[in-house]
């Protein structure tokens, strides 16, 4: 379901969004859910990443906003120091706290957060990333985290996207839920969801595309210039 640029050589590197984002190969490579995320995620001049991982979404994000300040929060002390890397690799500077979201004590408040949570279910990772958590109040915490009038924009399940907008209550409007379709077309694998602190607004509910749609996975293009290259038939 990945979409990346193939090389003719052994590969030292990899490339996402044909070649504007590169990576590490590691035992954690993001994902194309870190891609759409980061399509999807409103542009903002400070950027958190709550479970920032190797650093997929926040560097894809930088690449169609690259004067935005970005701070990345993981639990896991061995994938920031991979994250850390990946950012050296394009140039990019993040700030990177090895924290727990669940009990980060801050005041700090962003324009944008960002998240691509560990909803899943299972045995642990051995790296010590989240496994099994609420994901309700994952998604309160990262929520209290957003700048008044600032958004909020998190990729889960299609499964578990009553738990997000549930916890986003009536503090939030203006939400735009926008899924992506694997294999079978007739159901989301996928959902993207963002949602403004503040905001009065209604929910908006997109048609979706397809979760290998290549003009974003291999041409970098962000949702809003998918959209409008195909006049909003989607």
């Amino acid at each position: 379901m990945n979409y990346y640029t193939a090389m003719p050589q052994k590969q030292d590197i990899f490339t996402v969004m044909g070649g504007m984002v590169k990576f590490y190969p590691s035992d954690y490579n993001p994902t194309s859910d870190a891609v759409w995320l980061a399509a999807f995620a409103k542009p903002a001049k400070t950027v958190l990443d709550v479970g920032i991982g190797t650093g997929g979404a926040a560097l894809c994000f930088l690449a169609n906003n690259p004067m935005s300040k970005i701070t990345g929060l993981d639990i896991s002390e061995k994938m920031l120091n991979i994250c850390e890397q990946n950012a050296e690799l394009n140039n990019r500077e993040l700030e990177l706290i090895n924290t727990d979201i669940m009990n980060w004590k801050t005041n700090r408040t962003f324009d944008l957060v960002i998240t691509n949570p560990p909803y899943f279910r299972g045995t642990p990772a051995k790296h010590g990333a989240h496994h099994n958590i609420n994901l309700s109040q994952w998604t309160k915490k990262c929520a209290a985290r957003v700048r008044p009038r600032g958004y909020f924009c998190i990729i889960v399940d299609a499964a578990v996207i009553s738990e997000v907008i549930s916890a986003l209550n009536n503090s939030f409007g203006d939400i735009g839920i926008f899924p992506l379709f694997g294999s079978k077309k007739t159901m989301a694998e996928r959902v993207l969801i963002s949602a403004r602190l503040g905001s009065k607004g209604g929910t908006t509910m997109f048609s979706g595309l397809s979760m290998n749609y290549k003009p974003v996975l291999r041409d970098g293009l962000t949702i809003l210039a998918s959209l409008a290259t195909l006049d909003g038939n989607v």
